[in-house]
């Protein structure tokens, strides 16, 4: 018996574009109603990172969507609160990530992976392990400086023996992070925190790349092999062995040279309503691959905070303007006092003033600002114009 091709949807870009704003939440009614909380389902994994600016990046994901939500909002909906079970934990997916935590067994194939890694980067002292897990058992959830010390010296980089044992035990999944006080994780024995209809690695390494295939594409919309891999890191031949059998539709999208595959819910109904304006963390999951950004929004997306300060072109944390669906600009802020400076401004053209001016007023309130100072404007002509609307926008 011959088995006929499925037909392919054809979209145009503009169609595209559209469909992955509302699968990420930019398009639409937001959903208040289900909070930070709502944001991190949709989204399936939320980045973290050290960088603090206006507020931390994993803060400011659900603020792009929500407007003004709370700092302790967000660190309520995403980590551990006294005696509650957790709604979240902390893993590597598509980086550092916070994910849901009904996710844990579709981890199962990441964590057999790492406990069958030969080589590591850094070494690992005789029974320290062991003295970490006991310690836990016997103490209670704690941080790596609790455990005894997170580094040797103060770089960065130069982990203690305690340090390189938990984050062993956290890749293994013998340990969890559902818990952070202040910025420190809080370790804890998976079998003590995981909700026990979770605790399991039964799901083989197929069951769990269907899932997370599945879920890659529900929240991005549309995308290409490499964009749906990219969403939890995975191999392009592991996306390969599941994505017939995923429930994601082959579609072709004009302008990509690439096959695609769609959610087959974000093409039963054309996508509608308000467009968010807003600024952009940039490890924001609209944004953080490169290749689909510019390909998307025509739009050249790069951190820079690595970047030595001579060779920045848009600055340390350049954050991306979302606006009626583009990205029209980039502003790169900073904070003095109650006064939100945007030390560069990038602006596409005239047209992008008033949205830019939306976005740093209603950042400026929700991180409590009264003020907002305009340094540097890449287009210098359009300084004035910047500033006016901003004085109108803040009276």
């Amino acid at each position: 018996m011959t088995t006929l091709p499925r037909p392919t949807t054809e979209l145009t870009a503009d169609e595209a574009r559209r469909i992955v704003l509302r699968a990420q939440g930019f398009l639409g009614a937001p959903d208040r109603r289900s909070g930070v909380r709502g944001v991190l389902r949709h989204l399936g994994a939320v980045q973290l990172d050290t960088i603090s600016v206006l507020a931390r990046s994993h803060e400011l994901i659900p603020y792009a969507r929500l407007g003004a939500v709370g700092r302790r909002t967000v660190e309520e909906a995403y980590w551990k609160q006294a005696d509650q079970p957790p709604h979240a934990f902390e893993y590597w997916s598509h980086a550092a990530c916070v994910l849901p935590v009904e996710e844990w067994p579709h981890f199962a194939f990441r964590r057999r992976a790492y406990r069958a890694r030969p080589l590591w980067n850094h070494d690992l002292p005789d029974g320290t392990y062991d003295q970490v897990i006991k310690q836990l058992r016997a103490e209670g959830p704690l941080t790596a400086t609790e455990l005894g010390g997170a580094k040797r010296t103060s770089e960065w980089w130069d982990w203690s023996g305690t340090k390189v044992a938990v984050e062993r035990a956290l890749m293994y999944g013998e340990v969890v992070c559902v818990e952070r006080r202040g910025w420190k994780r809080v370790y804890d024995l998976a079998e003590r925190a995981i909700p026990a209809q979770l605790l399991h690695d039964e799901l083989d390494d197929a069951e769990c790349l269907r899932r997370l295939v599945r879920l890659a594409g529900r929240s991005l919309g549309v995308g290409t092999r490499a964009d749906i891999a990219d969403y939890h890191r995975l191999r392009g031949e592991q996306v390969d062995a599941v994505i017939d059998d995923s429930g994601l539709v082959p579609v072709t999208v004009e302008g990509w040279s690439k096959p695609a595959w769609a959610d087959p819910a974000a093409l039963a109904t054309p996508p509608r309503g308000r467009h968010r304006t807003t600024l952009l963390s940039p490890f924001d999951s609209l944004v953080w691959e490169r290749a689909r950004t510019e390909r998307i929004f025509g739009f050249t997306h790069r951190l820079e905070a690595y970047v030595p300060k001579p060779k920045r072109v848009h600055g340390y944390f350049a954050m991306p303007v979302l606006a009626g669906g583009r990205l029209v600009g980039r502003v790169d802020p900073a904070r003095e006092g109650r006064t939100l400076v945007a030390k560069q401004v990038t602006l596409d053209g005239r047209k992008a003033v008033p949205a830019v001016v939306q976005a740093l007023v209603e950042a400026a309130g929700w991180v409590d600002c009264t003020d907002v100072r305009v340094e540097r404007v890449d287009v210098p002509e359009l300084r004035e114009a910047l500033t006016l609307e901003l004085a109108r926008a803040l009276a």
